[in-house]
């Protein structure tokens, strides 16, 4: 066991949502597992990457954001853009880090950090004080106390008995207190928490709470501010797992709505999304693997009603004409395919 314990009082409240948050994991894991796609969890992985940085300041919108992940061009500053690559390298990368590994930390701030600052995957060298609208709310150890900080804390996370959900929450606001990078701790903690939540459960790991922080914003930086004044992280834990809860609540209805906005679709179309699976293909494509001949009898009863139910999509909307278009499924034509494969 560690010698250090990062000081915290439970309470109650902590309990309940810790028994409610379980209870919603068990709900969203006992859903098919075909349901999360990899274009879903792309989605949410945006949703987090878009909502962690517009905490710090990035104006970049979840459209944006996409068409940067897709390599097309987007009109915003370098620096937003090169944050959202590196964002996106660095939760990609989570699964081959260990949370209470200083290396793998270091490697993390790197990655989310490249080309940001001189420091990048360093602890910093100098003090920094934490303000809001020009007011000094914290100020962090000096730079001479951040290596053995952080050790104790990384060595309090890998050994520490609590239960996990606890431990990210104060992981996460301990490693706020200590600040130990020149810039991007607040990323940095919450990708940590992350990291720690998808080892202790999968189904976590494409979870978008930093969208319910940034809803909620005032409430999280008070959080902050309260345990601060308390010298405990008790109100940030009550904080973080509320947030936690209205993630995966808004998960679950996102699940079954899904369910629900499914309609039956005609045999034919089951075989046209069955035959696109995770590819595009042009028209003539798709006849010749469906065996078909006569273009308006295609277009008729099979891509038509397709997509007026929404289960797939033209790859250039903007010119439907285009010689070259192809189709492919949508997050919803993926869901039909998994309930038609379930049959």
């Amino acid at each position: 066991m560690s010698r250090y314990q990062p000081p915290l009082t439970l309470t109650n409240r902590m309990i309940a949502l810790i028994a409610e948050i379980s209870e919603q994991i068990g709900q969203l894991s006992a859903m098919d597992d075909s349901r999360q796609t990899p274009r879903l969890r792309r989605s949410n992985r945006i949703r987090t990457i878009q909502a962690s940085l517009a905490i710090e300041n990035n104006t970049l919108s979840v459209e944006q954001v996409t068409a940067v992940l897709a390599g097309q061009r987007v009109l915003g500053l370098p620096k937003e853009i090169q944050e959202v690559r590196n964002a996106f390298a660095a939760y990609e990368s989570m699964p081959k880090w260990q949370p209470g590994n200083r290396a793998d930390l270091l490697q993390a701030h790197e990655l989310l950090m490249h080309g940001l600052i001189d420091e990048c995957g360093h602890f910093r060298r100098t003090g920094v004080g934490i303000y809001r609208a020009d007011q000094l709310v914290h100020m962090a150890p000096p730079p001479s106390r951040l290596s053995a900080l952080m050790d104790d804390l990384l060595a309090w996370l890998a050994t520490s008995d609590w239960h996990p959900l606890i431990i990210s929450c104060v992981f996460h606001y301990e490693f706020e207190f200590i600040h130990p990078f020149a810039d991007g701790n607040g990323r940095m903690g919450r990708l940590w928490q992350t990291v720690i939540l998808s080892q202790w459960r999968s189904v976590l790991a494409y979870l978008p709470v930093e969208a319910v922080i940034r809803e909620e914003q005032d409430a999280y930086y008070s959080a902050l501010s309260a345990a601060d004044q308390m010298a405990e992280s008790t109100p940030f834990v009550e904080y973080m797992l509320h947030a936690l809860s209205v993630s995966l609540r808004e998960a679950i209805g996102s699940e079954t709505a899904n369910d629900l906005v499914i309609d039956p679709v005609t045999d034919l179309v089951e075989k046209l999304l069955l035959t696109l699976g995770q590819r595009a293909l042009k028209v003539s494509e798709l006849m010749a693997e469906l065996g078909l001949a006569h273009k308006p009898s295609f277009r008729a009863n099979y891509l038509k009603p397709a997509l007026a139910s929404g289960v797939i999509e033209m790859s250039d909307p903007e010119t439907p004409t285009n010689p070259t278009q192809k189709y492919r499924l949508t997050e919803l034509g993926e869901l039909a395919v998994a309930r038609i494969r379930r049959k």
